[in-house]
């Protein structure tokens, strides 16, 4: 059997039923055993503007937010939905959508837990996240340790190789008439360059970048898909309707009847989704354990609110944008259909396809090296992390000159086998859960 059959089967596996339903399962427990947590929306939104040091920890409550929304807002924000409308029709749109909805509650969870069971290191910082979680909460040693070498190998996936090479990819498509091999090299070393300038430095230099960054380059994606929806703005009653009807009923052209379409609509739809907002996954509560926060439950809130920017908003802007174009009807690829779609602004479309792809791939790379490296010291201790950092350099460049057939394929069975331990979890400690947003949230707000 070949390695692509083998990740096929693998892929297939990972995300069937039973992963599936584990996941839809634990947002619909935790959203209806945390009383609906999604209505606190607004305050968790407000709370996450703060940048006062309020308690032990790293970063602030904004500095940990942008550092996981660099790492969550990525390629799946635009190449992954532009797959799974390819793949699942326009009804994993709404799928996607509402794996992010439901997904704000368990994004809260893991993030409450992880602050909860962090530890201060020997060196002063903060280190949390699921395997401290399972190791200290739940009492699972070995489940602790399969959590992070799937985080520290996953990162070099879904946060570094992927990233590169998806943006390498579009400029290729962009200028066909200009040697591959020039963009490959030439943008492989840049972001090598600015990658090591910035992660080197440490989890203060990075949440330092990604307060400036992030808010900018999402604010110029989400004004070019506004932009582009306005001038589609005749295709909108059709594009909603296209989307509600196909999730439910299927598309045939995509599964061939259906039954089919509608079982692909809704993997891709949750695979993608949990791909672009990473809830239930276990990486970005790493980053929210580094928080300075008074209580687990002020960081959770925080920690929330980066699905709902990230899924709830720029993934549905992107879908909206990718299915009000008509071209997914034309059976494009991927990283066609993305280019047509953005093309209808004229000029501007191709500018802000090109500078949110960019922006993203460069963050996600940053967040997800602090994910991988906090990992690498769980398992081997601190004196490993200046080892795996220069090692993270270096996969950025190979990500980008290596052909990746494969790596969209490993990224999601990696996504999976984190998911596992990470929402089980979630699930056994659900008591713990209730008790601490009883006494810090629900008490005080209700």
């Amino acid at each position: 059997m070949t390695i692509s059959k083998l990740l096929e089967v693998a892929n297939g596996w990972a995300w069937g039923p039973p992963m599936l339903i584990l996941l839809v399962g634990t947002h619909l427990f935790l959203t209806f055993r945390l009383r609906f947590i999604q209505r606190y929306i607004g305050h968790a939104i407000r709370l996450s503007f703060q940048r006062t040091r309020e308690g032990e920890g790293d970063v602030s409550h904004f500095g940990a937010l942008t550092t996981a929304l660099a790492a969550t807002i990525g390629t799946g924000n635009i190449i992954g939905v532009a797959t799974a409308i390819s793949l699942g029709g326009p009804g994993a749109v709404l799928w996607m959508w509402l794996t992010g909805v439901f997904g704000i509650a368990t994004k809260y969870a893991e993030a409450l837990l992880s602050v909860k069971y962090r530890i201060t290191t020997p060196s002063g910082t903060m280190a949390g996240g699921p395997m401290y979680v399972l190791e200290r909460g739940l009492k699972n040693k070995p489940l602790a340790i399969f959590f992070a070498v799937m985080t520290a190998i996953a990162a070099f996936g879904i946060g570094n190789t992927v990233q590169a090479n998806a943006v390498v990819s579009l400029v290729c498509e962009t200028f066909p008439t200009v040697p591959a091999v020039y963009f490959q090299w030439g943008l492989g070393l840049a972001m090598s360059a600015m990658t090591a300038a910035v992660i080197l430095g440490g989890i203060r230099s990075i949440a330092r970048f990604c307060e400036f960054l992030v808010p900018f380059m999402a604010g110029i994606y989400v004004l070019g898909c506004v932009a582009i929806l306005v001038m589609n703005w005749r295709a909108l009653p059709s594009t909603f309707s296209t989307i509600f009807t196909t999730a439910f009923t299927g598309q045939a052209a995509v599964g061939g009847f259906l039954g089919a379409g509608l079982k692909q609509a809704i993997r891709y739809g949750v695979a993608r989704g949990l791909f672009s907002n990473e809830s239930g996954m276990g990486s970005a509560p790493i980053v929210a354990a580094a928080a300075q926060t008074k209580t687990p439950v002020r960081q959770a809130l925080v920690s929330a609110t980066g699905t709902f920017w990230d899924t709830v908003v720029i993934c549905a802007l992107t879908g909206l944008v990718l299915v009000s174009s008509g071209h997914w009807q034309e059976g494009l690829s991927k990283a066609a259909l993305t280019k047509a779609a953005f093309a209808d602004l004229h000029d501007v479309g191709p500018i802000v396809l090109f500078f949110g792809l960019l922006t993203f791939v460069f963050s996600t790379i940053l967040g997800w090296s602090y994910y991988g490296e906090k990992a690498v010291e769980y398992l081997f201790g601190s004196g490993a992390i200046r080892s795996y950092r220069w090692l993270w350099v270096a996969a950025v460049l190979v990500g980008s000159v290596v052909p990746l057939q494969l790596v969209w394929d490993f990224a999601d069975v990696a996504n999976a086998l984190m998911a596992i331990p990470n929402l089980i979890s979630l699930l056994l400690l659900s008591p713990i859960l209730v008790a601490e947003t009883r006494q810090h949230l629900w008490e005080l707000k209700d």
